[in-house]
């Protein structure tokens, strides 16, 4: 286990560059199984989460040839069904979430796949009925065995239905677009994602050969191709990256401009930071945040306590939770952070507490941030990081923190985060990173 130890008392300033879309990427990355021809995807992250999936590619028989740090072309002439059935699978796909989504590719392509329970971040029930149940109404037969805990989805023919799905599940909605994507006939999916991540996906499946209306809404039509082609693609830059410095300049006072930051795709991003009362100036494509001695919260429109929110897109993101949190501990005023979509998220913040921060966990989804609004400071202390977004806010809590502060488990950081401790320091921090 990797620990990061932090000097508090960042003074950073400077320019930032986002990493490519982790969540994108993940989903980008499965769809080459569709297709036997050479896929280029470039600005791609390079994370912990990304390196376990290509690993499980490769694994599967997909070549796979690097053409510099973000961009690589894979080719998925040949797959290596017997790995699917392997427990070498099974112990890799139960590290990773994004493992779930080669169902759909596999099953449009071969019309039989395999899949072992996913990973990922342990922040509550995160259930696969959106996936199962579209691929049951495409044709599939679903099956699971308890003996070597595999998932086996197997179909004579693929024919398009209406489908209704039971969330609007980001990872759901990609597995069964990708698997009607070859379906015989038309696919109508309502209640889809639609976040920038399934806009891009489904660009990217359109320029393969796939027939798609109604992208970036809640409801897409497919048409049914026999084929698909290989593609160019470019991942967009990763908006909760983009949240996370917003964040970070915020509650470290300091003065940062984020590049290159596709305005345009982030939705309310921006909005609910101003909200928190963040001085951010866009410019261009770049976002600029100047240093601020304070920053008030917004009230509602009564006077009553502000309210931040996660919902399905174009709501504000679940991803960006934690971030907000942590940024409303040094404002001025009180804000209620209501994580509505998993059970888990919000328990990081005890170790918030112990650093200072004014919360009451009013229960597994609320939290009410009473601001100090630098009356006084965090204090530097040991923590742990549970998952990938709670363990960057818990880094911008030791950087704006006095003392020095030591993150275990940063490894979990590292799933989703690029070289987060050379860019962090590059501005001016102060972090080292313990390998036991």
């Amino acid at each position: 286990m990797s620990s990061f130890i932090v000097q508090g008392n960042a003074n950073l300033h400077g320019e930032i560059i986002p990493q490519g879309a982790k969540n994108e990427a993940l989903q980008v990355i499965c769809a080459v199984l569709l297709t036997p021809e050479p896929v280029r995807i470039s600005n791609i992250p390079d994370i912990r989460d990304v390196k376990r999936l290509l690993e499980i590619l490769m694994s599967l028989g997909v070549e796979i040839t690097p053409i510099d740090k973000n961009t690589i072309e894979f080719k998925a002439e040949n797959i290596n069904f017997d790995y699917l059935q392997s427990p070498e699978f099974v112990k890799t796909s139960g590290s990773i979430r994004a493992s779930i989504m080669i169902l759909g590719p596999l099953l449009a392509r071969f019309k039989r796949a395999y899949a072992a329970k996913p990973g990922g971040d342990k922040i509550g029930r995160r259930p696969l009925n959106a996936h199962f149940e579209g691929f049951q109404a495409l044709g599939a037969q679903v099956n699971y065995n308890s003996e070597n805990t595999l998932y086996e989805i197997t179909a004579k023919k693929l024919t398009g239905n209406y489908i209704l799905l039971s969330e609007a599940s980001v990872t759901g909605t990609a597995n069964v677009v990708m698997a009607a994507v070859m379906a015989q006939g038309t696919t109508t999916i309502f209640n889809a994602a639609c976040e920038p991540y399934l806009y891009q996906l489904c660009t990217m499946l359109k320029n393969m050969g796939a027939k798609i209306s109604g992208i970036g809404s809640n409801l897409l039509t497919i048409e049914g191709v026999e084929y698909l082609t290989g593609c160019e693609h470019a991942i967009l830059p990763d908006m909760i990256e983009i949240g996370s410095f917003i964040g970070l300049a915020a509650a470290t006072q300091s003065a940062l401009t984020i590049k290159n930051c596709g305005i345009p795709h982030l939705g309310i991003i921006p909005h609910v930071f101003r909200k928190l009362g963040v001085n951010l100036q866009i410019k261009n494509d770049d976002i600029f945040i100047p240093r601020q001695e304070e920053y008030e919260m917004e009230t509602n429109m009564d006077g009553s306590i502000l309210t931040i929110s996660d919902a399905p897109w174009p709501g504000f993101t679940p991803d960006l939770i934690s971030i907000a949190l942590v940024t409303a501990i040094q404002a001025k005023g009180s804000v209620l952070i209501h994580q509505k979509m998993f059970e888990s998220r919000l328990f990081f913040v005890d170790k918030l507490k112990e650093m200072g921060a004014q919360i009451i966990l009013c229960d597994p989804h609320r939290a009410t941030i009473i601001g100090l609004n630098r009356k006084y400071k965090l204090r530097g202390t040991v923590m742990e990081s549970p998952d990938i977004r709670a363990g960057v806010s818990l880094l911008i809590a030791a950087l704006s923190a006095d003392g020095i502060s030591r993150i275990n488990n940063c490894e979990q950081i590292d799933r989703g985060y690029q070289d987060i401790v050379q860019r962090i320091n590059a501005l001016g921090a102060v972090i080292m990173r313990e390998d036991n």
